[in-house]
């Protein structure tokens, strides 16, 4: 079992905690970009459009708990529990991975782990509001996490521009924040 628990809940330099909101959509054309989903666990109630063949709509359905099938697409709410959910979806083995690029924290130890590929896509994405408006783009880069030969290649021949990565070697040692 890989490990994603974090001595602070979320990311490391956020604050504990839900934000005004966890709505943020993913641009549809993004999600295109990777080919056909069948479940979004994540999805918003509000959003104009669909990510996958199946979208969980909290409040009424908890994604993080109901079953996944198939090919998923998760964009995760950033609050405290984005641990959580890097877990089930490496649990999963199946799907993509949209999540923020803070390669420091605990729950990337776990993700580096369990992660076939990533990409580090240039620039930052533009996340859009619960009623489809264009946000300004994310507080942090963003990574698109494989998991499964068939999501690598989708990371591969997506045409998304960035750094792609295959499985990452991790070493031991002594951790920089000490020196």
């Amino acid at each position: 079992m890989i490990d994603f628990g974090a001595t602070r809940p979320g990311f490391g330099y956020e604050k504990p905690g839900e934000g005004h909101t966890n709505d943020w959509l993913t641009p549809l054309p993004l999600v295109q970009m990777l080919g056909e989903f069948d479940l979004d666990p994540c999805g918003c109630p509000l959003s104009p459009y669909r990510l996958a063949k199946v979208t969980y709509l909290p409040p009424d359905q908890d994604g993080l708990t109901l079953p996944w099938e198939g090919r998923v697409f998760c964009n995760p709410p950033y609050g405290p529990h984005v641990g959580e959910w890097a877990k089930r979806m490496a649990e999963h083995r199946n799907g993509i991975l949209l999540i923020f690029r803070r390669t420091e924290t605990e729950v990337w130890r776990g993700i580096w782990k369990a992660g076939d590929a990533f990409l580090f896509p240039y620039g930052r994405i533009n996340f859009l509001r619960a009623d489809g408006e264009r946000a300004n783009s994310g507080t942090a880069p963003s990574a698109l996490i494989a998991y499964g030969q068939n999501n690598v290649e989708a990371l591969q021949n997506s045409g998304i521009a960035g750094a792609l990565q295959s499985r990452a070697e991790l070493l031991g040692g002594i951790k920089a924040s000490v020196l």
